[in-house]
């Protein structure tokens, strides 16, 4: 296993394939095992790099994840992209990983290609969801499929991680509010925005709602697209994985 360290703890990471870097970044509750099956089609292409950021995976843990979570990942990234001095990366960030996509864009626009953001919740978090996360999580650690994906993400320890992670989104809402540090003009790298009308945390608030919330955002960073698969979970990148693949292949290799 390879690692780099980070304040003193060790991430893990991993590569393979041969050609321009492409780095896939996990959300919340998730790993870098999410994307075992889609990162293998990539490696065709590119230079493929999973993380598993801190607390998370086969990370070291943390015994609290701070709020400004989604920010602090970005510098992880951010961190492990100059100690690696690739050239330009790619990244995909998918769910919470999204959101550290658009932070490392805005805060290393130097270290960054392209990016796709698939299936996020826009520039602040949902209210609503934030409201319920803590009747959710502990309803989704006695589902017996849930806890098998815990498990299969984190190994024994799975609960600490959950629990560390509804804390942290909390926090988040009552101190932070906002996921950016920089405005969104400033954002350079090329943009591709995906979700699925279908996501099944999306569509129970609108019906529209990545429409409309993608289509402000790229009015404020000024580029880039939007592309929404008509069918499909959260998140698009796996519950729509050869139509997702296919785009992002065309998107990164400039085809699109």
């Amino acid at each position: 296993m390879s690692h780099f360290y980070f304040h003193n703890q060790r991430i893990y990471y991993t590569e393979f394939g041969a050609g321009a870097p492409l780095l896939l970044l996990h959300g919340n509750t998730a790993s870098s095992n999410l994307f075992a099956e889609i990162a293998q089609r990539y490696r065709k292409d590119f230079q493929v790099v999973l993380i598993d950021f801190l607390g998370h995976g086969k990370s070291d843990r943390l015994d609290e994840f701070p709020a400004d979570l989604w920010f602090h990942q970005a510098e992880q990234v951010i961190a492990f992209l100059r100690e690696k001095q690739y050239p330009k990366a790619n990244i995909i960030g998918s769910s919470g990983g999204a959101l550290v996509a658009v932070n490392i864009g805005l805060e290393a626009p130097e270290l960054v290609n392209k990016v796709i953001a698939d299936s996020f919740e826009g520039e602040k978090p949902i209210i609503a969801l934030t409201e319920n996360i803590t009747e959710d999580r502990e309803a989704s650690k006695l589902d017996a499929e849930t806890r098998m994906f815990y498990s299969s993400m984190h190994g024994s320890d799975w609960e600490q991680v959950v629990d560390n992670d509804t804390r942290a989104m909390i926090r988040h809402q009552k101190e932070i509010g906002g996921f950016f540090h920089k405005d969104l003009g400033s954002f350079q790298p090329d943009i591709l925005l995906t979700g699925s009308l279908e996501d099944e945390f999306a569509s129970a608030l609108a019906p529209d709602y990545f429409e409309k919330v993608y289509g402000e955002l790229l009015a404020k960073i000024g580029h880039g697209k939007m592309h929404l698969f008509d069918t499909g979970g959260h998140p698009a990148l796996l519950t729509n994985q050869d139509g997702f693949y296919q785009l992002s292949l065309e998107f990164l290799t400039g085809k699109c």
